[in-house]
């Protein structure tokens, strides 16, 4: 891309150069949901074999992916997320929560959804939908643990949008319960852990907020952080932004041990019923 010489010292016109062209943009989507092989971005995307080529490419020269050998005969290479692309996460979801609100909404800053949006509609279709293998979030203690517990015949994961917080006037629809949430699946865990099942929840919160949170209210079950918008940008989730960060609504997926979701719950409006219902297609799946 040809740049003004006044262009040189600008962040964002430098910036531009990686996330100004609209196949680099879905390319980097499609990777941070864990579609890092070649033939696999191509069905993902719909895009011909040489341009792809050519913005996997450029991609790699811009130092925001990396070409990984994952097999010899024939080579063949898969392309993962450097740390200058990790850093580009936040930005993708950023674009997508703008999107969803002010391109496919009304403009409305909601923490729920209605049943003929964009948003619900892509979280149904959710189901099929294989986490990738190597997603794991920060948890309280400060080392990284998997979203998906390794040794459940099945996982809740459920996200909130932040426990502690206040959220001003007029109140934003769908924030609110977040403790009361949390405090239902902590009553339920005896249930939970009886069929088989983690529970595990994520916020955009940071861990040592998340660990103060798990001490005072005596939380069984891990809660980790998305503060860097992976799990967002794998999910593809939806988010709204409020106290100074982007948050996600509340929703829960229920995860088979192959680390496939199965069902989605969303929105939710009754959260009592949500845990049970959770509870319910977890002990069916682990079955």
């Amino acid at each position: 891309m040809r740049m003004h010489n006044a262009d040189e010292t600008c962040g964002i016109a430098q910036a531009a150069v990686v996330l100004g062209d609209w196949w680099n943009v879905l390319v980097l989507r499609e990777i941070a949901r864990g579609h890092v092989r070649f033939d696999a971005l191509a069905a993902g995307i719909g895009l011909s074999r040489n341009v792809l080529t050519e913005r996997l490419g450029r991609l790699v020269a811009s130092g925001v992916l990396h070409r990984r050998l994952y097999q010899r005969r024939p080579v063949r290479y898969e392309y993962v997320l450097t740390d200058a692309g990790l850093a580009l996460l936040p930005l993708l979801v950023a674009m997508q929560d703008w999107g969803d609100r002010w391109m496919l909404g009304d403009g409305t800053l909601t923490a729920t959804t209605a049943e003929d949006s964009a948003e619900h509609a892509r979280v149904h279709t959710l189901p099929g939908t294989r986490l990738p293998d190597d997603l794991q979030l920060p948890g309280i203690q400060g080392t990284d643990l998997p979203v998906v517990s390794p040794d459940a015949a099945a996982t809740v994961l459920f996200t909130y949008p932040g426990t502690g917080i206040e959220w001003g006037e007029p109140p934003i629809p769908g924030a609110e319960g977040c403790t009361l949430e949390n405090r239902l699946f902590r009553e339920a865990w005896p249930e939970f852990r009886r069929a088989g099942v983690e529970v595990c929840g994520v916020s955009t919160q940071l861990p040592h907020e998340q660990a103060e949170f798990a001490r005072v209210e005596e939380i069984p079950f891990p809660l980790l952080s998305d503060a860097h918008h992976q799990l967002a940008a794998a999910l593809r989730l939806p988010t709204f932004r409020a106290a100074g960060r982007l948050r996600h609504k509340r929703l829960i997926l229920i995860i088979d041990a192959e680390r496939t979701v199965r069902h989605t719950l969303f929105p939710i409006d009754d959260i009592p019923h949500a845990v049970k219902e959770s509870l319910r297609l977890a002990a069916d799946c682990a079955r």
